[in-house]
């Protein structure tokens, strides 16, 4: 029995040896094959196979192409640099004074341009300042040159150009680079601002040129000419790609994207072309190749394109290009100094019998809705004969008519109707008298020292005012367009206690330390917001 086991053992061993020598000789012949495919492999041979050849063939230009080349050439790429500003340590300030929020009824309306306002679009609207202000600081603050870029278009070829006020906001320097000149690190020529139009955001600048160079022809942008769901095309140079072209369709009109005063003057084309950080003030074209507005905002949350662009009209764009180039180098527009509601609903329809009109609330003091014996109250339903649907109709029919004209307006009172004649009053001048009244013996437009250095227009404070602000000093009248005090960002309505450090309590000490002023010289202003005197303190400067 022993021995039979054991020959059983000795049979298993046998067989597991055997199994273990044929597994090597599988792996070893496996390995070889492997190889030799290997080999095989560097070794193919591929000569049947047919070499590929390039197609000679032409695909026919379409609409965004011929656009694109004829277009093309007007469009420029715009780089700003602001200059470092001097600040003061303790604390940081805001060098761009913005007015409050409108405090009245969020339904509220009125038929002025407020100075500032809330933060425009800061909380759902990117503007395209491109690289300016990557970490959120003011210019130059970082105490370096900040640079910015933005999109812009030739409509006059002695090189006169359109591009949106934030683009060229504050800078220092201005440069334009034409589609024609070399895409190397040089800036570009030098631009100088011809005007701004705060309210629109629209800004004409201009290059000095030996030659004529390429236009854009401006196209319509009214109802019967521009529809929702017309092909558009979009030029300019996002993230500072030059000459980028973009195209979608018209998705909406008149679209206003921001409340109250600060948006009536901004009824945009929305449009889902794409358009990002960068290609701000360049145009949007229609199929024939016309401007027929200017990119301007988008709508983001990821500070990126999403599909929901705006453009200004081009009808706007027209009509604000025509006054900046003016004498006077700004917009005119008409006011009659009321601040109204807008819609007309429910109670007020039924009592009043009316389904439009415009609810005044409140008639500034001597100005010409008051003359004109308006009242609080009122329900304005007709200019010159023609029915007024809300206030946004009424404001750009108001604001369209030039100063010192006439106009007829229908009204209701106490449910009956009645009508009046009131004289179109200048807006800015209307209610820059509400907001800053002369003073009894000072004269408007005596400018002095302040008016031919500087750009600005200044007259003593009232002992009110300087109770108010715990200071004294000149409140600034008025500011002219493209002048160092505006390139710095002072502004109506602002309080300036001193200039370099050396008190101006009234005029004629301001006059004087600036009188004394020469150019390349430091200027620093000390300046009030007498409307949010908790503020403190703010310094602006810079170089004359």
């Amino acid at each position: 029995m022993n021995l039979f086991f054991e020959r059983l053992r000795s049979r298993r061993l046998a067989s597991a040896f055997v199994l273990l020598g044929t597994l090597s000789a599988v792996i070893v012949a496996g390995s070889f094959a492997a190889h030799g495919v290997r080999g095989q492999e560097k070794q193919s041979d591929s000569s049947d196979a047919t070499p590929l050849k390039v197609v000679d063939s032409t695909v026919p230009p379409n609409d965004f192409v011929r656009i694109a080349r004829m277009v093309g050439p007007a469009v420029v790429n715009i780089n700003t640099q602001t200059l470092p500003k001097e600040t003061d340590n303790r604390k940081q300030h805001n060098f761009h004074f913005r007015g409050q929020p409108n405090q009245q009824n969020p339904d509220d309306n009125q038929d002025n341009e407020q100075q500032g306002g809330p933060d425009n679009f800061q909380d759902f609207f990117n503007r395209f300042f491109g690289g300016q202000n990557p970490g959120g600081q003011d210019d130059g603050e970082n105490g370096q040159v900040q640079e910015s870029l933005g999109s812009g278009f030739i409509v006059d070829p002695n090189g006169y150009i359109i591009t949106n006020n934030h683009v060229i906001d504050k800078a220092d320097k201005i440069y334009v680079k034409l589609a024609t000149d070399p895409d190397n690190e040089d800036l570009g020529r030098p631009a100088r601002v011809i005007g701004i139009d705060k309210a629109t955001d629209l800004a004409v600048i201009k290059i000095d040129t030996s030659t004529p160079l390429p236009t854009v022809k401006m196209g319509n942008s009214g109802d019967d000419y521009t529809h929702v769901g017309d092909w558009v095309e979009a030029i300019g140079s996002p993230f500072a790609l030059k000459q980028t072209v973009t195209a979608g369709i018209i998705s909406s009109k008149n679209r206003t994207i921001e409340q109250g005063a600060a948006g009536q003057f901004q009824h945009f084309i929305q449009t889902d072309a794409a358009i990002n950080p960068g290609n701000s003030g360049g145009p949007l074209l229609n199929m024939n190749g016309e401007v027929i507005g200017v990119n301007t905002a988008i709508y983001t949350q990821s500070a990126g394109y999403e599909g929901i662009g705006f453009a200004m009209p081009s009808n706007t764009v027209v009509a604000v290009y025509n006054d900046l180039i003016g004498p006077s180098h700004k917009v005119t527009r008409g006011s009659i100094g009321i601040q109204f509601k807008e819609g007309l609903s429910g109670a007020v329809n039924r009592v009043y019998g009316f389904k439009n009109g415009v609810l005044v609330q409140e008639v500034q003091p001597g100005g010409p809705a008051e003359k004109a014996g308006l009242q609080a109250g009122d329900i304005i339903t007709t200019v010159d004969g023609h029915s007024i649907k809300d206030g946004d109709e009424l404001v750009n029919d108001i604001a369209s008519r030039r100063p010192g004209s006439t106009i007829r307006l229908g009204y209701v009172r106490d449910g009956k109707p009645m009508d009046t004649t009131a004289t179109i009053g200048d807006r800015d001048k209307v209610f820059a008298d509400l907001n800053n009244p002369q003073p009894q013996g000072k004269q408007e437009g005596e400018g002095g020292a302040g008016e031919a250095k500087l750009g600005v227009v200044v007259h003593e404070i009232t002992q009110a005012m300087a109770a108010k602000i715990h200071a004294s000093g000149v409140l600034i009248d008025s500011v002219r367009t493209g002048s160092f005090a505006d390139l710095q960002g002072l502004e109506p309505g602002l309080v300036i206690t001193h200039v370099n450090r050396q008190p101006t309590p009234n005029k004629e000490q301001f006059d004087a330390v600036v009188s004394k002023l020469k150019t390349g010289d430091d200027v620093v202003f000390e300046v009030i917001d007498p409307r949010r005197p908790e503020q403190g303190i703010n310094y602006i400067g810079g170089t004359l």
